[in-house]
């Protein structure tokens, strides 16, 4: 909201040394967000007001060009004929007319933006001078036509900058939602005086004269929509006459457009005391107003000539014609305010907050009126809010008053609020002075009383002002206390951190896990933990697959990814996509966080009440229904794994890859990793390994299937492994290298055995019979061929055997490898490859 300072300080009794920015900072400390503060002007140089003597049209042009003659008051003698001497200024704009008042830079003055006025030739006249719009002179930001001052309210050559008021300020606020008093200037008026302790007299609390009677029947068929609706009618009403220019100017400053007289009144009335009113032409309307629900099918065409069609939920005014306003939001073009209106009546009604913003947003019409209305607007300022309209347009369009106010519902009190007069000590840690709670209560428009509780405590008992619906429990008048005592007052101690045992072992093993990937060249990525459904499609994953059942975000970030991601891969696949769309094509990127897991026989989650505490039953519900949040680590590869150089080829990411980044997060975890081939979706069928550690499957690793690639628009060959940290037992004693001083004896075996045996499941049985002095096997050839024979192929190993206490022999190491062969060959049936 947009409000002059000159407006502001009009209901305070503020003194000189108060300026905006103390007023700025009064603001900021009570809560309400300054986000712009803007100077008038400034102008310097000769900026007068001009009255236009003649004009003469340029037709020669593809543009409406003017050459006007303008009276600016020259200190020079006046001519024989008694006219005052004209300047020539050229001008663009058509919204005046010969006898009108304007506002003159003449040459040498400066307008906002450092622009600077001289006499020049242009259009094949000389301008000695530029007729100025609001925009121009910094007053707002209309552009459309020259600013008209009304006549007889200046001379030629009279200083504008007074008449202007460009010596003010404008304040740009942004209250807080639950604050709808602070958009008008009442309310913020309202808030400075409790900042600043200065007295202030309250627009709205004009007494209004009883004045009910039945100008217009009026039925109120929706109690719970609108409580209190209000009218006052004005006939007589000269259409010629002007909006007069103080109003212009706020209306103005305020980003708010003078149209018409019965216009710009609702306008200011609505900025002044935050009422919304709505005026119709009294001739248009027809009979009886009903306030109700519009009904199914029912069709209004607003203001902004938009036909719409009603919801059920929508509250309306309707007249014997039908529907005539969307209640809160736009009145409808039938009833108009037109030009010819002289016959107006004045609405201004309380309307349910939730039931207007559900219209506004359901018709995307956020008008101001709408913006005020569910925010709360004040119910007891109806009747005065009309009376206030009524008479500006009596005082300044020559209207009449009808002599009696149609006045339905009413205002019902707000409960009132029991609090211990100590509860904002208590809150905020600070014994405030004896007195400082009843007193801020007091400013804030409560009636406050004292009463004393059963057991002894002394009581404040706060009935809340009409325009404070926010205010119903104790928590909030504590706050209110706080805010205008100062957050400031209120000093930050910190606790003192309690002795600490460091990190836990998990957190330690995750921290290693991280480490031990980003050294074997893994780069660390946060993707996106919402996922959209389409994405288990493209995995292929069958319908009644766990991962498929997501818990459901109520008010996602992005409306298409509603669902918390089961697996990080989803996420880490859109990220690598990302990056290759923008030209990297060597990636291997990794993702440490937590996954989110329903069971499908978690108790439906409980709504306890906030008034207390919940009883250990719901607490152990909701406990309960909290989904499983396992902590998993992830990796995807494209591309190169090795980047080709001058020291060789470059060496592709392959499903090998992705099984070693499982080895290294089981190494840095200090666990033994088993695989095995597997086939899970979306891994490829042949190239997918399973994670085991111990009898418990951890995760998966290898080549992801070659549909999901194409569904994802990844590169070809896209590598991935995910496995279940939290799954993988956590080792209490971190594992350490040995050195040995004694050599170790390397030798080499290779195996024949059927394809169907994994490499694994061999390597496991050569350690078996190896026994201890077998310290390492390792995988290095295979081959298959007529050599080995069909449906055969050769494992070829590197063994290390080493004791730690002496140096074997060559028969010593020679009996450790023949175990090991013939472990192999009972448990597969490997032989040697001659």
């Amino acid at each position: 909201m947009r409000v002059p300072v000159s407006w502001l300080t009009e209901h305070l009794e503020v003194g000189p040394d108060i300026g905006p920015t103390e007023l700025v900072d009064a603001l900021v400390r009570v809560g309400v967000e300054v986000e712009g503060v803007d100077e008038l002007g400034p102008v310097t140089g000769p900026l007068v007001v001009g009255k236009v003597a003649a004009i003469e049209e340029l037709a020669e042009f593809k543009k409406p060009i003017r050459y006007c003659r303008v009276e600016v008051g020259d200190i020079e003698p006046e001519s024989t004929d008694g006219k005052l001497p004209t300047r020539g200024i050229v001008c663009g704009a058509t919204n005046f007319t010969e006898g009108d008042l304007v506002v003159v830079a003449l040459p040498g003055a400066v307008l906002p933006g450092d622009f600077t006025i001289s006499a020049r030739k242009t259009y094949g006249h000389v301008s000695e001078g530029m007729i100025c719009s609001a925009r121009e002179l910094g007053l707002g930001e209309d552009h459309t036509g020259i600013l008209v001052l009304p006549r007889d309210s200046a001379s030629p050559g009279d200083d504008a900058r007074e008449r202007l008021g460009l010596d003010d300020t404008v304040l740009d606020l942004a209250p807080t939602p639950d604050r709808g008093y602070a958009l008008s200037v009442r309310g913020l008026a309202r808030e400075l005086s409790c900042a600043l302790d200065l007295p202030f007299a309250d627009p709205g609390a004009r007494e209004v004269e009883d004045a009910r009677g039945d100008t217009w029947p009026v039925s109120i068929a929706d109690p719970a929509g609108c409580d209190r609706f209000v009218l006052r009618r004005v006939t007589g009403l000269d259409v010629s006459a002007p909006t007069p220019w103080w109003m212009r100017r706020r209306l103005m400053l305020a980003g708010i457009r003078s149209i018409s007289l019965a216009v710009d009144v609702t306008n200011y009335v609505m900025l002044e005391l935050g009422q919304p009113l709505h005026a119709f032409d009294t001739g248009s309307v027809k009979g009886e107003l009903v306030v109700r629900r519009a009904e199914k099918g029912e069709k209004l065409t607003t203001l902004d000539d938009v036909v719409r069609e009603l919801d059920p939920d929508d509250i309306v005014i309707c007249d014997d014609s039908g529907v005539i306003s969307l209640a809160g939001t736009m009145g409808g073009a039938s009833t108009e305010i037109t030009p010819e209106s002289t016959d107006v009546l004045l609405e201004a009604a309380h309307w349910d907050p939730a039931s207007i913003s559900r219209t506004a947003r359901r018709h995307k019409l956020f008008s101001e009126a709408a913006k005020r209305f569910e925010r709360y607007a004040d119910p007891a300022v109806c009747a005065a809010a009309v009376d206030m309209a009524a008479r500006l347009l009596r005082d300044y369009g020559s209207g009449t008053i009808e002599g009696s106010r149609t006045d339905e519902g009413g205002v019902t009190p707000l409960p009132a609020i029991a609090m211990p007069i100590s509860l904002p000590d208590e809150t905020a840690g600070v014994r405030y002075e004896r007195g400082v709670t009843v007193r801020r209560l007091t400013q804030i428009g409560c009636k406050v009383g004292i009463d004393t509780a059963d057991d002894g405590t002394a009581l404040v008992l706060a009935e809340p002002p009409s325009w404070r619906a926010d205010l119903r429990q104790p928590a909030d008048l504590v706050e209110e206390v706080l805010r205008l005592e100062g957050y400031d007052s209120i000093p930050s101690t910190l606790p003192v951190a309690p002795a600490g045992s460091g990190l836990t072992p998990a957190q330690r093993r995750r921290r290693a896990v991280s480490r031990a990937l980003a050294e074997a060249g893994y780069v660390e990525v946060l993707p996106f933990p919402f996922v959209s459904g389409s994405v288990w499609d493209a995995f292929g994953l069958a319908d009644d697959d766990p991962r498929r059942r997501t818990s459901i975000v109520l008010n996602p970030l992005e409306a298409e990814k509603n669902e918390l991601a089961t697996m990080l891969l989803p996420g880490l696949l859109e990220t690598l996509q990302r990056n290759v769309s923008r030209g990297f094509k060597d990636l291997s990127l990794y993702h440490i966080g937590q996954v989110v897991q329903p069971s499908p026989d978690a108790p439906a989650v409980p709504d306890p009440s906030v008034a207390g505490r919940p009883s250990d039953e719901e607490v152990a519900t909701l406990e309960a229904a909290v989904p499983a949040q396992p902590l998993h680590v992830a990796v995807v590869l494209t591309g190169l794994r090795r980047r080709a150089g001058w020291w060789g080829p470059g060496e592709q990411a392959t499903w090998a890859d992705a099984i070693e980044a499982a080895r290294t997060v089981a190494a840095a975890s200090g666990v033994e990793l088993t695989v095995s081939a597997a086939d899970e979706l979306p891994w490829h069928p042949g190239r997918c390994a399973r994670l085991d550690v111990g009898e418990r499957i951890v995760g998966f690793a290898g080549e992801l299937h070659p549909k999901v690639i194409e569904a994802l628009g990844l590169p070809k060959r896209t590598v991935a492994m995910e496995l279940d940290l939290d799954a993988v037992p956590v080792a209490e004693l971190r594992p350490r290298p040995s050195v040995s001083p004694y050599p170790p004896v390397l030798l080499d075996v290779a195996l024949v055995v059927d394809e169907s045996v994994p490499a694994a499941d061999l390597a496991d049985a050569l350690r078996h019979g190896g026994g201890e002095l077998l310290e390492d096997v390792a995988l290095f050839d295979v081959y298959t061929g007529e050599q080995v024979g069909e449906g055969k192929r050769s494992l070829a190993f590197k063994l290390r055997v080493r004791d730690p206490d002496r140096t074997l022999t060559n028969e010593e190491a020679t009996e450790v490898r023949d175990a090991a062969v013939a472990a192999a060959n009972d448990r597969h049936g490997a032989t040697l490859r001659g």
